[in-house]
């Protein structure tokens, strides 16, 4: 029970992992590959994240199935948490109430579109619990006409980090 809001009636969505380089990525998506029967991979920020259908769900805080992992590739702005970036909880139709009874510990919320919006807690550490009206696999299934195999983006070139001083890195 972090910051006093207690996850256990809910279901997960899924799972997000960050890997630091591109490298890492497309080996840690192979690989999640093999105990998956589907992978949609699509752009997003110029960058690929792969949607994984896990075969059979794995177990997480005391028992609870989660199916879905969203493998994300390297950063391109700012600090994010390697390994577990965040959990997904679905709330469901209590979603505006549970956003406004946890409001006082809630970090913000997210708008990446009309259908996914989530609540956020951000931890010390970079990771962050996200709390869903759905779950965020359903919507992109039910947007994308479902989970069907594996494809992969086609022409990705990671691109550097860029900071104020170009490429290169800042000077110590």
């Amino acid at each position: 029970m972090a910051r006093g809001i207690d996850i256990t009636p809910y279901p997960l969505s899924h799972l997000a992992v960050r890997v630091a380089e591109s490298d890492l990525y497309v080996h840690t998506r192979t690989l999640l590959e093999r105990h998956a029967r589907a992978n949609s991979e699509n752009f997003w920020n110029g960058r690929p994240i792969s949607l994984i259908v896990l075969n059979e769900p794995l177990e997480v805080l005391e028992g609870k199935p989660v199916a879905n992992i969203e493998l994300i590739p390297p950063v391109h702005q700012r600090r994010y948490r390697m390994g577990l970036e965040h959990l997904g909880v679905v709330i469901g139709e209590g979603f505006e109430e549970f956003s406004q009874t946890h409001r006082d510990v809630l970090t913000g919320q997210q708008f990446q579109n009309a259908k996914v919006d989530p609540v956020y807690v951000l931890m010390e550490d970079f990771s962050h619990v996200k709390f869903y009206r759905r779950s965020f696999f359903d919507i992109v299934e039910e947007e994308q006409g479902g989970f069907d195999g594996f494809t992969h983006v086609e022409g990705w070139v990671p691109q550097q980090q860029v900071t104020a001083t170009g490429p290169n890195p800042l000077p110590s």
